[in-house]
């Protein structure tokens, strides 16, 4: 996980929270600060037992996984299976550099999207801003009595 992020579990933050899997350590730092950059709030790891550890430990408080498909053990699409079996409505977003049809295959998931490596900074965010306004539109209204 990012060395300077401490995880926790007991009061939510304001800003998104993005968990990001990436075994690249370039690609992952870089990614990283994106976000950051954007105003998400990031927890990197390097590999699916990894981010299991995170999510467990931010007590399931996460906004999106972001994930490469191509990871040593299990791969971010079993990873965001199993995220998925402990979180319904969790939004996914993998990546990949190999083989655009891969990442497409679950298109009729609307809550798991694709973004094909390389992507840049702008394509990245927007990947994100899109993704959270679909979800919010999904979210159910309050009504203040």
């Amino acid at each position: 996980m990012v060395p300077n992020q401490q995880l926790r579990s007991s009061e939510p933050s304001p800003r998104r929270i993005v968990l990001l899997v990436e075994d690249e350590p370039f690609v992952r730092d870089a990614t990283c600060r994106t976000l950051e950059k954007a105003g998400f709030e990031v927890f990197s790891t390097a590999n699916a037992q990894e981010a299991m550890n995170a999510y467990a430990l931010l007590n399931g408080n996460i906004d999106l996984l972001m994930s490469d498909i191509t990871l040593p053990g299990r791969s971010g699409r079993e990873l965001s299976l199993e995220l998925r079996s402990k979180s319904a409505k969790l939004p996914i977003l993998l990546t990949s550099g190999y083989n655009a049809e891969e990442g497409t295959r679950d298109s009729q998931d609307t809550g798991t999207h694709f973004l094909p490596k390389p992507y840049s900074r702008v394509e990245l965010v927007a990947a994100l801003e899109k993704i959270f306004r679909f979800t919010e539109k999904k979210r159910p209204a309050t009504h203040a009595g």
